[in-house]
């Protein structure tokens, strides 16, 4: 089972790309160089994969949890996880294609990606401060190493 310290290590450096990338794509010159994209595409992979921990390891032993708390938290988390994937799919529907970015509007590129980075930085306090404590309560130490 994935560890609190894991989840945590993903969210950090999942918001702390997010930062750098958010910094790097203001300037259009830079904005779809190799170097962005990689750090582009290496983000989008981390919120991915993360998002699939948790569905994987998490939800179904808080979904069938006899505290309804616990499973009402389980089921918001779930919901905003699916708005976030989609959000996210149609983004990268718009923006990217094999793992290049396609620009043609910088300013409307920027926007949305700063949209999207605020979903997910927001997700990340969400979880930090509401999931994660109800996910303690039911895994306890299962999740500390």
């Amino acid at each position: 089972m994935v560890s609190f310290k894991e989840l945590n290590e993903q969210n950090h450096k999942i918001s702390e790309r997010s930062k750098i990338i958010l910094y790097m794509i203001q300037d259009r010159t830079i904005c779809d160089t190799d170097v962005t994209c990689d750090l582009f595409f290496d983000l989008m992979d981390r919120v991915k994969k993360h998002m699939d921990v948790e569905e994987r390891e998490l939800y179904k032993g808080m979904l069938t949890h006899s505290d309804h708390t616990v499973k009402q938290t389980a089921e918001n988390f779930l919901s905003g996880a699916a708005e976030i994937k989609r959000v996210y799919k149609q983004y990268m529907k718009r923006w990217c294609h094999n793992k290049n970015l396609r620009i043609k509007n910088h300013d409307q590129f920027v926007e949305e990606t700063a949209a999207l980075f605020d979903m997910i930085e927001m997700r990340i306090i969400n979880e930090t401060e509401k999931f994660y404590p109800v996910v303690r309560s039911v895994y306890g130490e299962q999740m500390a190493a």
